[in-house]
């Protein structure tokens, strides 16, 4: 038997009726007329070959056949309306899962305030981190092996797109105890001499950039590169080195009790970027989650340096 020509409405009017006992209540609960219902039920009936009810002129009772229909239909019905729901949550941008790739420091301190923040009012969206070196972002978002990448300014070509969403200085972190620390803003000439450790090739090659322009008798050397922010962070704490980093790492550099000095002249800035694909249209809770993203790290970035100015003060 084939139950393609089976109607949803077939099986509303079906458990409409076993729940009012009656045709007319039915009606009036499905906004149709009775003849309607009446009708939709010997369809039904039709198609499943046996009676729902036995009718009387006094009432309107499940059938032996109906009974062991029952809880089949209900069945049904649940999964369609969970369905249904399922798609309004889905189109509203209210359910889904969402693949995040950031590396560690935004992975660590940003990213999970702001999942926090959109899960009050998105309970239903599903938002993973995953962890991510910053030379991968883009080529994982490429990949579509995440949906969007929060991080630092990378070269993105066609296929990805970086918006940016804060610019954060570079700024020197050392202990409170270090011979720089009473300054108030460094040069880079006061960093010649100093151990300077750097984190990952992109934060070496970050540190060359910063200096290409400058004299030759400024320039520094990083005298280690590690492949961990914390690492850096944690010999930076022992007065063993200084680290280079920009300004929004604070939330983590000072866990381990770091101080911030500006480096100026010249001052470098770096963008943190969303990055998406351009290729793939996101999923509406991708995308819902984008848009709020976007606007939740720039204010982020305002508390976060805020916060730092206030400790300095």
């Amino acid at each position: 038997m084939s139950l393609t020509r089976v109607t949803i409405r077939q099986f509303e009017a079906f458990l409409a009726i076993v729940d009012l006992h009656s045709i007319g209540a039915a009606a009036q609960r499905l906004g149709l007329t009775s003849s309607a219902v009446s009708q939709l039920l010997a369809e039904l009936e039709t198609e499943l070959g046996f009676r729902l009810f036995d009718r009387t002129t006094r009432r309107v009772a499940l059938s032996s056949g109906g009974q062991d229909f029952l809880s089949s239909a209900e069945s049904v019905l649940r999964h369609v309306r969970a369905a249904a729901q399922s798609a309004d949550d889905i189109r509203n941008r209210a359910a889904g899962i969402v693949r995040v790739g950031a590396p560690l420091v935004i992975a660590s301190t940003a990213l999970p305030a702001a999942i926090a923040e959109y899960a009050r009012d998105k309970p239903k969206v599903v938002v993973r981190i995953c962890d991510t070196v910053v030379e991968q972002l883009v080529e994982r978002v490429e990949s579509g092996d995440i949906d969007l990448a929060i991080g630092p300014d990378r070269q993105s070509g066609a296929r990805v797109r970086g918006e940016p969403a804060f610019a954060s200085p570079w700024v020197m972190w050392c202990s409170a105890a270090h011979p720089l620390a009473p300054r108030r803003r460094v040069q880079w000439p006061h960093l010649r001499g100093v151990p300077i450790v750097a984190t990952g090739r992109d934060h070496e090659r970050a540190v060359a950039q910063m200096l290409a322009n400058l004299p030759v008798e400024a320039r520094i050397i990083p005298v280690d590169v590690v492949d961990n922010v914390t690492t850096a962070f944690g010999l930076a704490a022992q007065g063993l080195a200084v680290t280079l980093a920009p300004a929004y790492v604070a939330p983590l550099a000072r866990t381990f009790g770091l101080v911030m000095k500006r480096i100026v002249d010249p001052e470098t800035i770096r963008e943190v970027c969303v990055y998406r694909s351009t290729e793939r249209a996101l999923s509406p809770s991708a995308d819902g989650f984008a848009d709020f993203v976007m606007l939740w790290l720039k204010r982020w970035d305002r508390e976060t340096q805020a916060q730092v100015r206030g400790k300095r003060a």
